[in-house]
């Protein structure tokens, strides 16, 4: 304290340790009369303090002047000082011999310990204070958040396993609901007929985030897209959906977000740890508090209704880069007829979040507190999260996972797919061989930009060798029941001839369990030599390397999945057929330079 703190009293000078403690000791000295200085009553009555050493005038204002003038440490002024006072001396001295006397040193030992007391207590009520409210902002901020179950029952894939340090992917289905069950939702959306009905999840999106968090991935999928909507349970309804084949977008209106996670589970097989939702009113809310985003069109769009379309997003803008935000950003989500299809919405929709990502990393949004608590307070309201997603830390947890990832190690593009056979001028449905590779990229931890990440080459060093084929059990499972189609009856049975043709004479066929692709799977625990047995089978039977997965299996088991429907060796793969990453619209985050291209009727 540069002054006291005693309205009347003139500036002093500081202790020497003054700012160590963040405490004048001065404030609490006692007066000849054993009082503080500083206790509740006037100040100063007897007049004006007179200079430093002075006898002063008689009675207590010469004790106190002499003595507030003197500095601590300076103990024989200060005694000085209260000698020369009318109050010294005689019958008062001997009745403070117990130690009371002001200058000795228990009245010094006294004056510390109350020092202190009060320090300790003044900074415990401090710190109680901004703790307390600290945490009632923090539990204001959770009681913000909206959440529900992460899944909605019919959800059965396994969490990756661990890398060598400990480490899992991380993967997040990132959805748009179209909901307009409030009156914001449905200003912002139109179609006031809808209101109250089911919601759909108009955007679907895989966040994936490397095991290293070196890298990540974006995939869409478009929201007519058919797939197998398996078995999902809506507690709020109290009612089971049962499985039925359908677009994916209407798997949010039978058992909410979790009946989405469980789909993408069922389609991909890849284990899902969270999932995050926004609605109409949420997106126009983040995308003011992030500041927008830059986007950019080649020519001018005005994406209004037509005869053939009717509604549209009602995005103008003149061709050119822009920063859209507010309404304006949840128009450029929105569009998909001026962009062609949902792939050109997609896309569009990947531009505005490489964007958002680029600008907060430029601003240091991640480290400006002030920034954050803005962007934190919007975000609670408007995001519904998975249960275990739903506080504010884990929210704030999985910003700080993304922060350090590089721009350019950021890739975002749309699933492999094909004209739907049942309705191919409306709806789609995954190009199997090129999705699968797509999901077993996802599923092994690879980047979708395939540059290794610095990692070490592969050891050369020779494993254990595998067990003879003759005396290796092998368990084989018919899979191929899946994408909507019927098991191949036998199929089991057919792989484990041709097992036993190649000297695996214990092979036998195991219980039948969907899967898209076919694998060789060991126990975890049966390490290296089990990986090497795995090889075996797989090379016997042509299955590529990366076929060969640690599993929870009791023993070798291997999977024959929809992708080998028949014949006694695996089928060879076009490179060129199953390439995942070609025709996707794939969008890198480094990349400034992107502009959507507009289709003519919305040109103006």
């Amino acid at each position: 304290m540069g002054k006291n703190s005693v309205r009347g009293e003139g500036p002093r000078e500081r202790v020497d340790h003054a700012g160590e403690l963040g405490w004048d000791e001065s404030l609490y000295e006692t007066d000849a009369s054993g009082g503080s200085k500083n206790s509740a009553g006037p100040k100063n009555s007897a007049g004006p303090k007179e200079p430093a050493g002075s006898t002063g005038s008689a009675g207590s204002a010469g004790s106190a002047g002499s003595a507030e003038s003197a500095q601590p440490g300076e103990s024989g002024a200060a005694e000085s000082a209260s000698g020369a006072s009318g109050g010294g001396g005689g019958a008062d001295d001997d009745a403070a011999a117990d130690g009371h006397r002001r200058g000795g040193p228990r009245k010094r030992a006294e004056r510390k310990h109350r020092v202190l007391r009060w320090t300790a207590i003044t900074l415990a009520v401090l710190i109680i204070g901004t703790a307390g409210a600290g945490y009632l902002y923090y539990q204001h901020l959770n009681s913000n958040i909206r959440k529900g179950d992460r899944s909605a029952g019919g959800s059965d894939a396994k969490k990756a396993s661990p890398n060598a340090q400990g480490q899992t992917p991380l993967n997040i289905l990132l959805i748009g609901s179209d909901s307009r069950n409030s009156d914001e939702d449905v200003r912002l959306g139109g179609a006031k007929d809808s209101r109250g009905s089911d919601p759909h999840a108009d955007v679907q999106m895989l966040l994936h985030v490397s095991a290293d968090r070196k890298n990540a991935s974006v995939v869409s999928i478009p929201r007519d897209t058919r797939v197998d909507l398996p078995e999902c349970k809506d507690t709020a309804k109290n009612k089971v959906f049962k499985p039925t084949n359908d677009v994916i977008t209407n798997a949010l209106g039978r058992g909410g977000a979790g009946c989405v996670l469980d789909t993408w589970e069922k389609l991909t097989g890849i284990y899902i740890d969270h999932w995050m939702m926004v609605d109409f009113a949420g997106v126009v809310a983040i995308s003011d508090a992030v500041g927008g985003a830059d986007v950019c069109v080649n020519q001018n769009i005005d994406d209004h209704p037509t005869k053939a379309q009717p509604g549209g997003s009602h995005l103008h803008l003149s061709a050119g880069k822009h920063t859209v935000k507010g309404e304006q950003a949840l128009q450029w989500l929105r569009t998909r007829h001026a962009f062609g299809s949902d792939f050109g919405r997609s896309e569009a929709q990947h531009m505005y979040m490489n964007s958002v990502i680029r600008n907060l990393k430029s601003e240091n949004a991640f480290t400006d507190t002030g920034r954050l608590m803005d962007i934190a307070e919007t975000a609670t309201k408007s995001l519904q999260v998975s249960s275990e997603l739903g506080t504010v830390k884990k929210l704030f947890d999985l910003g700080m996972e993304l922060k350090n990832i590089p721009m350019d190690r950021i890739n975002m593009l749309t699933m492999p797919r094909l004209p739907d056979p049942q309705d191919p001028n409306s709806h789609v449905v995954p190009d199997q061989a090129r999705a699968d590779a797509l999901w077993a990229m996802l599923r092994d931890d690879k980047p979708l930009d395939q540059k290794d990440d610095g990692k070490p080459a592969p050891s050369t060093s020779k494993g254990p060798a595998a067990t003879a084929a003759d005396s290796l059990a092998v368990s084989v499972v018919n899979g191929t029941g899946t994408d909507g189609r019927q098991a191949v009856t036998g199929r089991a049975g057919e792989v484990v001839s041709a097992l036993q043709a190649k000297g695996f004479k214990k092979a036998a066929t195991g219980s039948s369990e969907p899967a898209p692709t076919s694998e060789v799977d060991y126990p975890k625990d049966a390490g290296a030599q089990g990986k090497a047995d795995a090889e075996s089978v797989a090379t016997a039977l042509g299955l590529p390397s990366s076929a060969v997965k640690a599993s929870d299996v009791k023993g070798l088991t291997l999977v024959v999945g929809g992708d080998w429907r028949s014949g006694d060796s695996y089928p060879k793969q076009d490179p060129k057929q199953s390439d995942p990453l070609k025709d996707t619209e794939s969008v890198n985050g480094a990349n400034t330079g992107a502009c959507m291209e507009v289709y003519a009727p919305y040109r103006w």
